[in-house]
């Protein structure tokens, strides 16, 4: 039988923690190890790396468990490291400061379980924690602010903690390399785009890429999946899992998974995320889609600006999971007819959710159909990216560089 992973410690900010870092790895990776002082840049036919190249790279970072008998896939772990990058506070430090135990406890009801997050409240939204006064939210803050450094810092700061960013391949070099090395974690990154253009394809292989150790282009984290239109195959997980080498077993188990029905089911799934995500090595949240169930539960112009506002509290909540915990955010949206989309193009369409979703995604991609089975990828807005394409293929293993 496979060995499923282990719980895994999150990382806790002010300390020094060790955790576990974790990659599923099949029995054909267990190898020597190598010199990898300087492994060779992976080229477009060879990406991502073959899976006993990758066995044999992992290999030489951390001791395997040897396999069973019966040659079954099995969990290899990597020796302890210190953490020492900054993550977030746990909001059981406010004890410490002179806050209720039982003050706590009703944070954590409500969905707050960092100081981080709590900080992202507005107080007139604390008070209205039932049990909370004015009085105590404002005791609970100055004791929040005591344990966190929320003012300005300096660009070279800045620079110095952006390098906590998390970039997770996507499976194709091409598509990588506009992304500027991948998913990045602590921002929304959003695909839009006509059915079958790739968007849910992509999201499922990002499941598994995610899973892979850091040196391997992976998040060496697990991932939540929100699916609102009832699109993710767990089967579909098995061959794109065995594509890169991983025990499928393990993978699934290191997906956590919800079914949302209306758009208030998916943003209470969203703040019951938070109590996990606390807990646990979390590296990537996919909502698909983030905007089907609001096209639904809203309809015409006179419902226009209440479905809106809700949109933006959501995203608003997606922006904090990345902040907070240090997450990749992917969202997929649909696309809606642009009747002035000009006289020149032929079925203008734009992405749904108005200026309220545009400005919240920081990074949006436009995925469309090409040839056969292979999909154009095009930056439509990014802050640091610059306007390009890149063409990528659908495959039974996932997303791919294109063949020619």
């Amino acid at each position: 039988m496979s060995e499923k992973p282990s719980s895994t410690p999150h990382r806790h900010c002010g300390t020094r923690h060790e955790t576990h870092h974790f990659s599923i790895l099949s029995h054909s990776l267990v190898s020597p190890p190598l010199d990898v002082s300087s492994p060779p840049s992976p080229t477009p036919s060879s990406w991502p790396p073959p899976p006993t190249a990758a066995g044999a790279r992992f290999a030489a970072m951390a001791p395997s468990r040897h396999a069973d008998d019966g040659g079954q896939l099995q969990l290899m772990e990597a020796d302890r490291v210190e953490e020492e990058e900054e993550c977030f506070e746990s909001i059981d430090k406010l004890i410490s400061q002179g806050i209720n135990a039982g003050d706590v406890k009703k944070l954590q009801d409500a969905g707050i379980y960092t100081c981080n997050g709590l900080m992202m409240h507005t107080k007139k939204s604390l008070t209205g924690i039932k049990g909370l006064s004015e009085a105590k939210v404002d005791k609970i803050c100055e004791a929040a602010e005591k344990l966190l450094s929320q003012g300005f810092m300096t660009g070279s700061d800045l620079l110095l903690k952006r390098k906590s960013v998390v970039r997770i391949t996507t499976g194709s070099q091409a598509l990588d390399e506009l992304l500027g090395g991948g998913i990045e974690t602590l921002c929304i990154t959003e695909a839009f785009g006509e059915f079958r253009s790739g968007k849910t394809q992509l999201a499922h292989t990002l499941c598994v890429s995610t899973q892979l150790p850091i040196h391997m282009h992976g998040g060496n984290g697990k991932v939540a999946y929100i699916d609102t239109e009832g699109t993710f195959r767990p089967e579909r997980i098995v061959p794109i899992a065995e594509r890169f080498g991983m025990d499928p077993n393990a993978v699934l188990d290191n997906i956590i998974y919800a079914r949302a029905y209306t758009y208030e089911h998916q943003y209470n799934l969203l703040l019951g995320l938070a109590a996990k995500m606390a807990e646990e090595p979390f590296r990537l949240l996919i909502v698909d889609s983030v905007i089907a169930l609001f096209r639904v539960d809203f309809s015409g112009r006179g419902e226009l600006a209440e479905r809106q506002q809700k949109l933006a509290q959501m995203l608003s909540r997606l922006t904090k999971i990345a902040e907070e915990f240090n997450v990749a955010v992917y969202i997929t949206n649909q696309v809606i007819a642009d009747p002035g989309g000009g006289m020149f193009i032929t079925d203008p369409k734009k992405p749904a959710g108005g200026h309220v979703l545009a400005h919240a995604a920081t990074i949006r991609l436009m995925l469309r159909k090409g040839k056969g089975e292979q999909r154009v990828c095009k930056i439509f807005d990014a802050p640091n990216l610059p306007e390009g394409e890149a063409v990528f293929q659908v495959t039974s293993g996932g997303i791919m560089d294109a063949k020619d």
